[in-house]
Order: C-alpha cells, then sequence, then structure tokens
C-alpha cells in the first residue's frame, strides 16, 4: 500500500468516526438540531472527501500514462454542497444552518489534521 493510498484510508476512517460521534450526539443529547446538521454537512463533506479521492487517483494515472487529464471534480462536489444547504433550509426544524457549514467543513479539516499530525512522524 503507498503512502498516498494510507493517507486517504485514514482520512475515511477519521471521518467515519466524527460521523458516529455525530450520530451519539443527536441521539444522546439535546441539542438535536446542532448534531444534526453536523451530521448532513459531514456526510456530504465524506462524500466529496471521497469524490477527491478518487479523481485524484484518476488524475494522477492519466498524468504518470501521459494521457489528457480530467478535472477534479468541483462542480460535481459544490452541486453536493448545494443539495445540504437546500435540504438544510427546507428543513429547518432539524437542521441548523450553522452547524451544516461547520460539517461541510470537516473533511477538510480531517486533511490539515492528517497532514499535521502524519508530516511530524515522518520528519522524526
Amino acid at each position: 500500500m503507498t503512502t498516498n493510498e494510507m493517507m486517504m484510508t485514514r482520512q475515511r476512517k477519521w471521518m467515519l468516526y466524527l460521523l458516529a460521534i455525530f450520530v451519539l450526539g443527536a441521539g444522546f443529547t439535546p441539542y438535536m438540531r446542532i448534531f444534526l446538521g453536523l451530521l448532513l454537512g459531514s456526510t456530504i463533506s465524506f462524500y466529496n472527501l471521497y469524490l477527491l479521492q478518487k479523481k485524484t487517483i484518476e488524475f494522477t494515472e492519466a498524468v504518470a500514462k501521459k494521457e489528457k487529464a480530467r478535472g477534479i471534480g468541483t462542480i460535481s462536489r459544490l452541486a453536493a454542497v448545494a443539495l445540504a444547504v437546500i435540504i438544510a433550509l427546507r428543513y429547518e426544524e432539524y437542521f441548523q444552518m450553522i452547524a451544516v457549514i461547520i460539517g461541510l467543513m470537516t473533511s477538510y479539516i480531517v486533511i490539515m489534521i492528517d497532514f499535521i499530525l502524519f508530516k511530524n512522524k515522518d520528519s522524526a
């Protein structure tokens, strides 16, 4: 398994842990709207992370084979974000909008934390 594949697996694993925490928070705390918003945003963020990783693999393989490289799927990821916002606006009684937006950023936070932790581990 390459370093890149291990990094992608770690990031997906951490996202699944966060999703599980948000499910528990929605089920066992009085802040259901906040945790459901975080869950909705993080679910879309996890989907976007998966798409980004898949497109990155396809992109690097195309470059390695010296073929024409396709894009990395920005439009599809933005469409998923728009869908999350529309769902949150439509069902305001279940989802808090600020929590959805924070949830949408969780994959980027996971990527940064993973980079910081394992960059320091490699240099030591």
